[in-house]
């Protein structure tokens, strides 16, 4: 399975959140066309939940929510940006393939996993594990929502330094944001990205935060596959070759056993 990682990154992950996503009504209202399509109050897992934007927006929307992370680190930033909005929260340090383990069979009406979390699961086999998790804890029905990074092209441009071509700024706090790709020649070889948030203070000093993260991409018909293996059937998919993410929503079909 994935190993832990953004305990580091969990300070500054602000940074790295797209500018509408920025607050949780703006996170909520991104995926608007996922929630649409579900009943006032339905229950939510929000899996991989970071420092629980999308969460706290969803649970602002009316929706029961539980948010999960291999992160103790974004765990407490959830816990604490719920208790700053004032909306409840269930939390809980948890991978992927544990879930299965946690009392949650079939109880929810929807999982998101977004953020492009789903590329640190290690391997073929941590991908499947991890959504066969997923898919353990969705009632009958219920739906998966997965973000993901465009891993055929972030491999055809191969091992480069990205420096973001614009300050990012948070109110009145600017940062750049540097990311390393490492990429073997290799699809399922382990990819390396080290993301450095270098913040602006006292007007000329630097404050970088930097972690390393490993990657296991994927193409989007092993995705699918993988959904299928499952027991869920894709119901939408915004792939596109020549856009950076896609998001891929998958309803349950069959009833996942663990093996």
């Amino acid at each position: 399975m994935a190993k832990v990682a953004y305990g580091s990154l969990a300070s500054v992950y602000e940074w790295l959140v797209a500018d509408d996503k920025t607050s949780p009504a703006g996170s909520a209202q991104a995926f608007e066309m996922v929630t649409a399509g579900l009943a006032p109050g339905a229950q939510i897992l929000d899996c991989s939940c970071g420092i629980g934007l999308l969460a706290v927006g969803l649970a602002q929307a009316g929706f029961r929510v539980t948010a999960c992370d291999a992160s103790p680190a974004m765990v407490e930033r959830t816990q604490a940006l719920a208790r700053a909005h004032g909306v409840e929260v269930s939390t809980r340090v948890c991978r992927w393939d544990q879930l299965p383990d946690q009392e949650w069979d079939g109880g929810f009406d929807a999982v998101f996993c977004v953020g492009n979390s789903l590329g640190h699961a290690v391997g073929r086999s941590g991908r499947s594990a991890a959504i066969g998790g997923m898919a353990s804890v969705l009632k009958m029905g219920g739906v998966l929502t997965l973000t993901s990074r465009n891993w055929e092209q972030i491999r055809s441009a191969g091992s480069r330094l990205d420096v973001w071509n614009r300050l990012v700024k948070r109110g009145d706090r600017t940062a750049v944001v540097v990311y390393s790709w490492q990429v073997p020649p290799a699809w399922d070889a382990e990819h390396r990205l080290e993301i450095s948030v270098a913040e602006l203070q006292d007007g000329d000093r630097l404050q970088v935060t930097t972690e390393p993260l490993s990657i296991w991409p994927f193409r989007h018909e092993e995705l699918q596959t993988d959904l299928s293996t499952a027991g869920l059937r894709v119901i939408g998919s915004t792939y596109d070759a020549a856009q950076a993410n896609y998001l891929v929503t998958a309803q349950v079909t069959a009833p996942f056993r663990v093996a």
